[in-house]
């Protein structure tokens, strides 16, 4: 994996909105959860990554990613128009900038699910960032879902599994981690997680900061 060595943007103003960023390796269920949470969560929305991969079984364009070429991608990155970029497993993906400005400064809630560079690249763009990294039980379960998958050959699972060690380490790095071994157990957890986030003090000034005025603690 390559991460892009571009200088980085200043750090964002902070806006009312909260965003959580979700990573793991492959396998271990981060786009199941995720999908399960926006739909117990209207508050919550997702920004909906670029990549020049290929979709998947019934992926469609604008809903799982956008799919581009790797032209029209490099041509984004010229325009500044990525928070974050990086190339995983041979492709490159990265998080719209607009996408993600303007629906923090509406107020809303955003989920990002990228790879860990650009989860660590996004933390230091908005240090008020909850990085969430979804763990697997084991590293045999974690096998037996890529082959459950059925979408890649056997080397392009053992090239994942040997990623999946390097990007395994990186949890450390997050703020909260949730071992994904049952699926409704892991769903709660990344629930808590969320609504934890709302209830802090710095989330709920910027969330709600005319109560805060009209109390006197601003």
């Amino acid at each position: 994996m390559a991460v892009s060595d571009a200088p980085l943007a200043a750090p964002a103003a902070e806006a009312p909105g909260n965003l959580f960023v979700v990573a793991a390796p492959s396998g271990a269920g981060k786009s199941s959860l995720v999908n399960a949470l926006l739909e117990l969560d209207s508050r919550l929305t997702v920004s909906v990554s670029h990549t020049t991969r290929a979709p998947r079984g019934q992926e469609q364009n604008g809903r799982e990613y956008c799919f581009v070429d790797e032209p029209a991608f490099r041509a984004m990155i010229d325009r500044d128009e990525f928070f974050e970029w990086a190339q995983v497993h041979g492709n490159l993906y990265g998080t719209s900038r607009p996408a993600v400005q303007q629906r923090l400064s509406a107020g809303e809630d955003v989920v990002l699910e990228i790879d860990y560079q650009g989860a660590r690249q996004i933390k230091r763009l908005f240090p008020h960032a909850v990085l969430i990294f979804i763990l697997p039980p084991s590293w045999a379960e974690l096998r037996q879902r890529l082959m459950r998958r059925g979408e890649d050959g056997a080397d392009v699972i053992e090239q994942r599994m040997a990623n999946a060690r390097e990007e395994v380490a990186q949890a450390r790095y997050f703020d909260f981690v949730i071992i994904n071994a049952l699926f409704e157990t892991a769903l709660f957890d990344l629930k808590t997680v969320v609504h934890s986030q709302r209830l802090r003090y710095a989330a709920q000034l910027r969330n709600r900061s005319q109560v805060f005025s009209a109390l006197g603690l601003v």
